[in-house]
């Protein structure tokens, strides 16, 4: 059969199982036992065995669940209304005053957490009701939060650099390492914008607040000091040599479990249900990662790989042209699977052409974060809208038209990463030479 004849037979057996409401695991392997029988005699059971085997088999993946743990201990604490309360009395004075604490409460807690749901879920709890009493425009409120929720992909310690670095045999390491600029700038670019929108819009903007003492702002230092310290633990321990990145991630249950005990904002109850939520999420990424593996393996019997490279080869695309080419579709893509699910399925496909165009990996693990955090705020699937949806109330399309000015920044963002990769390369360049 015609290679390009397999490919949409095998797309088109993909989307059908989506939409029929298969697990995403289940219908990678399912389009994986596909095209094994339509292009290979090998034994499928074999195959399939050792390929997810290997695939789990994995000392990278071991960070995994003890990050997304750490990440379930930190949403039941009290970490949230801490941050609010710490990062306000430094908010005030700037143009847009209190709708910054959604970006830099996700800032932070994306540093100690690494998902962009349970960022958004654990700063949005706290800052959207209190917006909403202080008499913030709820546009922005909600489209901040929609937005800054993203961070939780791309500061690290980040759970989808893991499973890139995992399915691409690359440094996690250095992966986080390239994600620190990036995250640092989108950051300060929302906050430019939010600038910008306050100060054309100042009747949508409610009195402002006095001015902080220095009493109130010491306070405020000490509510933030644990997250800070965390950051310090996790990610110093990484790049001080004390750890890897499977060890920082106990190093950081650890801080998280102190954090909550200190607190005071875990019970018998909520500890329970943060090892089931992270037992839940490990096992779901695990499927996801089983079932891709395959379908990469059986995707390499049909030759529709090295049919594609070649044909981008053919084409003549240069690396910006290419970039664009993938940064659209990934979008669209988006707008149909999770961010897991993205990075996983397409990684085995599109890297090899990536490589063969003469683009860092490391790099592109970091462009690849970016469009999966588009894709986050995206109808009609964007997961960091139907948490939004959750604690609002508001529809998923409403959501997602507050987020659009969000999704653009993230868009331009994305151009200056492509124009100035030093963004991404220059730290993991000049620290993991030393």
């Amino acid at each position: 059969m015609d290679v390009g004849l397999i490919a949409l037979l095998l797309v088109a057996v993909l989307f059908g199982l989506l939409l029929a409401g298969l697990w995403v695991g289940f219908a990678l392997m399912a389009v994986g036992l596909v095209a094994m029988g339509i292009a290979s005699s090998a034994p499928v059971d074999a195959v399939f065995a050792r390929r997810v085997w290997g695939a789990m088999n994995s000392w990278d993946l071991t960070a995994l669940p003890m990050f997304i743990w750490m990440g379930e201990i930190l949403f039941r604490s009290r970490l949230s209304s801490d941050m609010f309360e710490g990062l306000a009395p430094f908010t005030r004075r700037l143009p847009g005053r209190l709708l910054h604490v959604n970006v830099f409460g996700c800032a932070l807690f994306a540093a100690v957490s690494g998902s962009s749901a349970a960022t958004t879920a654990t700063v949005g709890r706290m800052s959207l009701p209190e917006l909403g009493r202080r008499g913030y425009d709820p546009r922005m409120a909600i489209g901040t939060l929609a937005g800054a929720g993203t961070f939780g992909f791309l500061i690290p310690p980040s759970i989808i650099m893991i499973v890139y670095g995992a399915a691409t045999e690359q440094s996690i390491a250095r992966l986080f390492l390239a994600g620190v600029v990036p995250g640092v700038m989108l950051a300060v670019m929302f906050s430019a914008f939010i600038m910008v929108w306050a100060l054309l819009n100042r009747e949508k903007m409610p009195e402002p607040e006095p001015a902080p003492g220095w009493g109130e702002r010491f306070r405020a230092l000490g509510l933030l000091l644990p997250t800070v310290l965390l950051i310090v633990a996790v990610i110093g321990s990484i790049y001080g040599g004390l750890a890897s990145p499977t060890e920082a991630a106990v190093v950081g249950v650890v801080g998280a479990l102190a954090i909550a005990g200190f607190t005071g904002g875990l019970d018998r109850e909520g500890f329970v249900a943060s090892l089931k939520g992270s037992a839940i999420t490990s096992c779901m990424i695990a499927l996801i990662l089983a079932g891709a593996s395959f379908l990469t393996i059986a995707m390499g019997f049909t030759g529709i790989p090295r049919t594609l490279a070649a044909w981008i080869g053919e084409q003549g695309f240069s690396q910006y042209a290419l970039i664009a080419v993938l940064l659209v579709f990934f979008v669209v893509l988006g707008c149909f699977l999770d961010g897991i699910s993205i990075v996983v399925l397409t990684t085995s496909v599109i890297l090899p052409m990536v490589l063969a165009a003469g683009i860092d990996p490391i790099w592109f693990g970091v462009f690849l974060v970016l469009v999966v955090e588009m894709s986050q705020i995206t109808p009609p699937v964007g997961f960091n809208l139907f948490v939004i949806q959750s604690i609002t109330g508001q529809s998923i399309f409403r959501v997602a038209l507050y987020a659009l000015p969000f999704f653009l920044i993230l868009v331009l963002a994305t151009a200056l990463l492509t124009v100035f990769p030093q963004i991404a390369l220059w730290l993991p360049g000049t620290m993991m030479s030393n």
